[in-house]
């Protein structure tokens, strides 16, 4: 019985390990195309009640599939540009950031990200570059992933329902409330809105003449990450376009595009829709959240942005219960 045993434990793990070397190289396109998902659910729920479900899910997912392909148009032409763009912002704001006088601790964090975060992006703008097939087949896979889940999305709650172990079930309930309410907020709210925020920033570079159009792109994509963080926001971005528009003498235009900025970007958008985007922090203080975002990214890349906090509101969770049990035991213990 034992051998038996052995031998079943073996072959599990031989088909594990397999099954772990097929899927590792499209996990990104594949938790991408799970987000997306997420985020696009609730519309596409609204959809299927008109068209039906698959005539939603088909629709979406053409959408998907155009905008996936003028984004590799793009990132063909724009790519260095954009690259180069990104380096100079990003040097740019860690040399303004380490002029204050900050802890050493804070300090060291933020020289290792000035240093990270540029040779990360490097990387992986290096790899995609000299790879765009590969780049076409991971949106491909992105792409019939996204359809997938978003037909069969009951089916795959049911059955993450139904796995759910008998005798720790409560737990195992919250752990999935923790990390829903965490994704709720972090991609239907703040991830959602930041990226039409930096969409704005990215038009309004381009239209106001601020940049050309790969310093356009990046600095909405710095506009992105400046507002899924705490205390930061797109404001930066805004003002630091009318501050050039200001100094290159354009005083009209500087304040155009402030006005711009604070309508489509911040603050405006913020207290119009503050009741829809939930806490920013994520259910987490703010401390965790950045440390969430920004060490998710540096363990995972840009998915990580997302593991990141889910993975920091699971282990909250998992805390608290863990305070809960004790506490427990202990009232248990004295009134024994």
């Amino acid at each position: 019985m034992e051998l038996e045993a052995a031998v079943w434990i073996a072959i599990s793990l031989v088909v594990l390990y397999l099954v772990w070397e097929t899927v590792s190289p499209i996990v990104s396109p594949l938790i991408l195309a799970a987000t997306l998902a997420y985020i696009l659910y609730p519309f596409h729920e609204r959809l299927s009640k008109k068209a039906g479900h698959r005539v939603s899910a088909f629709t979406i997912t053409g959408i998907l599939t155009i905008l996936t392909f003028l984004f590799i148009i793009g990132y063909a032409l724009w790519i260095n540009d954009v690259k180069e763009s990104l380096a100079y912002y990003i040097d740019a704001f860690f040399r303004w950031l380490l002029e204050f006088h900050l802890p050493l601790a804070i300090y060291e964090l933020i020289q290792r990200l000035a240093e990270d975060i540029p040779k990360r992006f490097e990387e992986y703008v290096l790899g995609y570059t000299y790879s765009l097939p590969k780049l076409a087949l991971q949106a491909i896979v992105m792409v019939f992933a996204f359809y997938g889940i978003l037909v069969n999305t009951r089916a795959i709650r049911e059955e993450i329902y139904s796995l759910l172990p008998g005798e720790n079930r409560e737990l195992a309930l919250k752990l999935l409330g923790s990390a829903g309410r965490t994704l709720h907020n972090l991609l239907r709210g703040w991830l959602a809105v930041s990226v039409l925020k930096g969409a704005a920033i990215a038009v309004g570079f381009y239209i106001f003449s601020i940049s050309s159009a790969g310093g356009a792109i990046a600095a909405g994509i710095f506009t992105v990450v400046f507002e899924l963080l705490p205390v930061l926001g797109g404001w930066m971005i805004w003002l630091a376009g009318a501050a050039y528009l200001f100094t290159s003498g354009d005083v009209l235009g500087s304040v155009v595009f402030s006005l711009y900025g604070i309508v489509l970007v911040s603050p405006m958008p913020d207290y119009l829709l503050r009741s829809k985007l939930g806490k920013r922090e994520t259910g987490v203080n703010s401390l965790i959240s950045l440390v969430g975002i920004f060490g998710g990214y540096i363990a995972f890349g840009f998915v990580g942005i997302i593991i990141g906090p889910v993975a920091l509101s699971l282990l909250g969770t998992l805390l608290d219960e863990w305070k809960k049990t004790k506490e427990a035991r202990s009232r248990a213990g004295t009134s024994s």
